[in-house]
């Protein structure tokens, strides 16, 4: 291979590199499902309610999950979308418990 075919190959790898970082940079953009928390960062819904449930300490009723990102966040959540949300995430076993029903917790690490 000669140095000329390397180098163009070489442009190509990159220019094919660049095109996936500009795609994932688009969309990792901010929507209305996401917000910014006081510490300027965009947070999605479950990553509000994983917030709000590490402040709290211990296992909520999805009513007093959804009050709390209202009162923290100023965010109206749908209670059938965070029970549904929540659910799928206790059955995958990632990052969430259920103690009792429609009652989660913060899975332990």
């Amino acid at each position: 291979m000669e140095l000329i075919d390397w180098a163009k190959l070489q442009e190509e790898l990159l220019k094919a590199q660049i095109g996936v970082i500009r795609n994932y940079l688009r969309s990792a953009e901010p929507d209305e499902h996401t917000r910014k928390s006081s510490q300027g960062k965009g947070l999605s819904h479950i990553g509000i309610i994983t917030d709000v449930l590490s402040v709290a300490g211990s296992p909520l009723h999805v009513s007093e999950i959804i009050r709390l990102v209202y009162e923290q966040h100023g965010i109206t959540l749908d209670r059938e979308s965070v029970v549904s949300a929540l659910t799928k995430k206790v059955k995958k076993g990632v990052a969430f418990i259920r103690t009792g029903p429609n009652t989660f917790g913060l899975k332990e690490t």
